[in-house]
């Protein structure tokens, strides 16, 4: 799924609607995003957020069973990329697939 310049595999949106269920709350919220830091330079992180701490600077992106949430810097950095998951036992769980990264490091958690 293409919205906003960011791909969700279809792998991705399956395990987000499947944790979407287990939440307690109305609607899932989870923030993504780039922080200094990591091997290369920068980071991914994805997490959990409250729908409080969205601002109005963040860029939203609804779904049926959740929400995305990106900050106007990190999405200079995650435009165009698709975000992936695997439940492979070795290297799974979430990925972001960066055309824009220079350089990434051997776990592909940072980039330049």
């Amino acid at each position: 799924m293409n919205t906003y310049n960011i791909n969700i595999t279809k792998s991705a949106l399956e395990h987000l609607n499947s944790i979407s269920k287990l939440n307690s709350e109305d609607k899932l919220y989870i923030r993504i995003g780039i922080k200094q830091g990591g091997c290369s330079g920068l980071s991914y992180f994805m997490t959990y957020e409250k729908k409080s701490n969205i601002s109005d600077n963040d860029l939203v992106y609804d779904y049926d069973n959740f929400t995305l949430v990106c900050d106007n810097k990190s999405i200079l950095y995650l435009y165009g990329i698709s975000l992936d998951y695997s439940s492979s036992l070795i290297d799974g769980g979430f990925k972001f697939l960066n055309p824009n990264a220079k350089q990434t490091c051997g776990c592909g958690k940072s980039f330049s």
